[in-house]
């Protein structure tokens, strides 16, 4: 059975749309790859629960590559997984991913994600030179982490009006470019955009684990702990956090749209 879930949204047809795949063994990574460029999503997931624990064994995958950490497909799979009752509402869910175990517990409607901190730090004049041609503005902060490029802009209507230059960021070595701003915008505290052409992804609705990134890097800037985002996509989609450390926690809501099955699986 596969489900298709709106991440990061309370209502359907907004957030960030991932499938979610429960399976009973685990499947061959080239099936697996084809299902999610079928899929044609962000990102499609799929689950291996081990025994009757509520430890499930996860991966990603995008319409054309396995990814190491993805926050909206991990808010479906756990928001699947109390759904259709492999784990009760009460119980703590746990991933073993390629990112290392990730966790998910319920908080009233919310759903909460435990995941690591992903702190950039600034890069080379060269590197910044190639992101504002990139973006066709000039941010005041670029920097970088394991995975992605973190740009700032001066206001939230820069970062609302960018139409970058897709083909730069394919060429850029990481997997996207994520793009922030503090938020003019009563109830939330800064806002992003997230582009990822390399991964198939041009932008990407909702991304929570961009969020492991701007988290860390907002705190430090309006020493505030916990703080609420908004990610301006035309879908959009809000997610909370709060830097525990060297953890992030994502929270964020979610809605189921589809059930389906795929012939011969």
């Amino acid at each position: 059975m596969f489900y298709q879930v709106d991440a990061f949204t309370d209502r359907p047809f907004a957030g960030n749309p991932a499938a979610v795949c429960i399976q009973p063994e685990a499947a061959p990574a080239a099936w697996m790859q084809d299902v999610a460029q079928e899929m044609n999503l962000a990102e499609t997931a799929f689950l291996v629960r081990r025994g009757q624990t509520p430890v499930f064994d996860l991966r990603w995958f995008t319409p054309v590559d396995e990814v190491d950490l993805c926050g909206h497909a991990t808010l479906a799979s756990a928001h699947i997984v109390w759904e259709t009752g492999l784990v009760s509402p009460g119980e703590s869910i746990h991933f073993e991913t390629r990112s290392g175990r990730l966790s998910a517990w319920r908080d009233g409607a919310w759903i909460v994600l435990d995941f690591p901190a992903e702190r950039a730090v600034p890069v080379s004049e060269e590197e910044a030179l190639t992101i504002t041609q990139a973006l066709g503005v000039t941010p005041r902060y670029v920097g970088k982490n394991r995975m992605d490029y973190l740009a700032r802009l001066d206001h939230e209507a820069a970062v609302r009006a960018l139409v970058p230059d897709m083909t730069r960021i394919a060429a850029l070595k990481a997997r996207g470019l994520i793009v922030t701003a503090a938020s003019d915008t009563p109830g939330y505290d800064f806002i992003s955009r997230f582009f990822a052409p390399q991964l198939g992804v041009p932008e990407d609705p909702v991304t929570g684990s961009a969020h492991c990134c701007l988290a860390p890097f907002w705190q430090e800037r309006l020493g505030k702990e916990r703080m609420t985002g908004y990610q301006a996509s035309r879908r959009g989609g809000t997610v909370r956090v709060r830097v525990a450390g060297s953890r992030v926690h994502l929270g964020g809501q979610a809605v189921t749209v589809m059930r389906f099955w795929i012939l011969g699986f």
